[in-house]
C-alpha cells in the first residue's frame, strides 16, 4: 500500500548528534546574547542538555573560534557565578552582494548578525552587459573582503541578491535590467576568483533581492512576535516576498512574490515584462518620479531624495504622486492580504522614506477591501521596514545561517576531534 508519510532518513549516528548539538549551543548563545548575557547554565536550560554536555560543547566551540568568554555574570540565584559567553566577533562571516538596477551594495555580517563592513556604489546597470555588471560587483566585493580581513573576519560564502526571477544560479528574467537567462552565480564567482587568485574560491549562491530583504527584516527588523508578513520593496521595480511562520515562501519554482507585475489595468502603460498596466508602472520609482515631475539627474537615489524633500515642503504635485502610488499599492496589497492573511505588511526600499505621505492612502484601500474586517487605518499592521532590513544584509546573513546550522563544516581542521 502506498505510504503518504514523509520518507524516513538514516538513523542519526554519534557524529550527526554531536554536530546537531554544537549547532544548538552556538545558536542558543547567539540568541541569548541578543537579550543579554549567555552562560552555560542558561544555555543548558534552553536547549535541554545537561550542564556537563553543554560545557564540553562550549569548550569545543571556544577552541574553534566560534565563541568567546569573559568575566562573570550573576543570575541573582544561589550558586557560583557563570562565565559570560558571546559569539566571536572574528572568524567565519557572510558576504552579501546586492546587484540592483541603479546601485551595487556589498556587506559582511559576523556570526552575531552584526553588519561589520559596507560598501555601496550607485551605478546605472540598465543596458550594461551582465558580465560587466557582475564584474563591477566582484570588484566592490573584493575591496569589501579586504576590509573584512583587516578585522579578522573571513567570509565563508557569498550570496547574490538579484532582481527578477532567480532560480538555479541564473536570473531567468529581470525586465528592468534587461537580463534573460543570465548565469549570474558562475559569472560573479569567476570574476571574484580572478581578483583573488591567492585565495580559495568562495562558494556563491543567488536569491531574489526582495526575498533576502524580507529575511533581513525577519531576523533584524524587530518584528517579533510577527512571523507572518508580506514584504514589499520599492525600487525602480516593485518586488515582494511572503514570510509564513518565520519561513520564506518561494513557490514551486522559486518565483513567488512578483507582486510588481500584478496587473492593475490591462489597458495601462506597457511594462518591461511585456505586459501592460503592472503595479510598478504606477508605484515604481520611475513612475513616481515622473508623476511628481522630479528629474532623475544624479541618479535614482538623488531623485527619490528630491521627491521626499518636495513632499516634506508640501509640493502639491509630489504629494499627489505619492498618494496615488499609495492607493495603487493598497489595492494590490488588499488582494494579497485576502489571499494569505498576514499579520502585517512591511514596506521597504523607497517606500520607507515616503510613508508619511503614502501610508494613509494605502491603509484606506486596505481597510475598505480586506474582507476579514480585521484591517483598520492606523492599526500598525502597515508599517515601514527597519533600516536593518536590506537585501545585502539578508544575503550575508543567509551564509551565517549555514555556519550556525553546522559549525563543524566551517571549523578549522581537527577543531572538533574527540567526543
Amino acid at each position: 500500500m502506498k505510504s503518504y508519510l514523509t520518507p524516513l532518513g538514516p538513523k542519526a549516528d554519534k557524529d550527526t548528534v554531536r554536530r546537531h548539538n554544537l549547532s544548538l549551543v552556538l545558536r542558543a548563545v547567539r540568541d541569548e546574547g541578543d537579550a543579554g548575557e549567555a552562560t552555560r547554565a542558561g544555555v543548558s536550560a534552553r536547549v535541554g542538555l545537561t550542564r556537563a554536555a553543554v560545557s564540553s560543547l562550549v569548550e569545543q566551540l571556544i577552541d574553534s573560534g566560534f565563541l568567546t568568554e569573559s568575566g562573570k555574570t550573576f543570575s541573582g540565584q544561589a550558586g557560583r557565578p557563570g562565565t559570560a559567553l558571546k559569539v566571536a566577533r572574528t572568524g567565519p562571516a557572510g558576504l552579501g552582494v546586492e546587484v540592483n538596477i541603479d546601485y551595487v551594495s556589498v556587506c559582511v555580517v559576523d556570526l552575531a548578525g552584526t553588519g561589520r563592513v559596507r560598501q555601496t556604489e550607485h551605478l546605472d546597470n540598465r543596458g550594461a552587459p551582465p558580465d560587466e555588471v557582475l564584474a563591477r560587483a566582484a570588484r566592490i566585493a573584493a575591496r569589501t573582503l579586504d576590509s573584512a580581513r583587516e578585522q579578522d573576519l573571513y567570509p565563508v560564502g557569498a550570496t547574490l541578491a538579484l532582481p527578477g526571477l532567480v532560480s538555479g544560479g541564473s536570473v531567468r528574467q529581470a525586465p528592468n535590467l534587461g537580463w534573460n537567462q543570465v548565469p549570474a552565480e558562475s559569472l560573479f564567482a569567476e570574476a571574484l576568483s580572478g581578483l583573488r587568485t591567492g585565495d580559495a574560491p568562495l562558494p556563491v549562491r543567488s536569491e531574489n533581492e526582495a526575498n533576502l530583504a524580507a529575511l533581513a527584516e525577519l531576523w533584524f527588523g524587530g518584528l517579533d512576535p510577527v512571523r507572518t508578513f508580506l514584504y514589499l520593496t520599492g525600487e525602480i521595480g516593485v518586488g515582494g516576498a511572503l514570510v509564513l511562520d518565520g519561513r520564506l515562501l518561494r513557490g514551486a519554482h522559486g518565483f513567488a512574490g512578483e507582486i510588481g507585475h500584478v496587473v492593475v489595468d490591462p489597458a495601462g502603460p506597457e511594462c518591461r515584462c511585456g505586459s501592460r498596466g503592472c503595479l510598478e508602472q504606477y508605484a515604481g520609482q520611475s513612475a513616481l518620479l515622473r508623476a511628481a515631475g522630479v528629474e532623475e539627474s544624479g541618479g535614482g537615489a538623488a531623485g527619490v531624495l528630491e521627491l521626499e524633500r518636495r513632499a516634506q515642503a508640501g509640493d502639491a504635485r509630489a504629494v499627489a504622486a505619492v498618494g496615488d502610488a499609495g492607493r495603487m499599492l493598497g489595492r494590490v496589497l488588499s488582494g494579497a492580504v485576502n489571499l494569505f492573511d498576514p499579520d502585517a505588511v512591511v514596506l521597504g526600499g523607497i517606500y520607507r522614506g515616503l510613508m508619511p505621505w503614502l501610508s494613509a492612502h494605502a491603509d484606506e484601500e486596505l481597510t475598505g477591501r480586506v474582507v476579514s474586517g480585521l484591517w483598520s487605518g492606523g492599526s500598525g499592521r502597515l508599517r515601514a521596514s527597519s533600516v536593518a532590513g536590506d537585501a545585502a544584509r539578508g544575503a550575508a546573513a543567509l551564509v551565517v545561517q549555514d555556519v550556525l546550522a553546522d559549525p563543524v563544516a566551517y571549523a578549522r581542521p581537527a577543531a572538533f576531534l574527540g567526543d
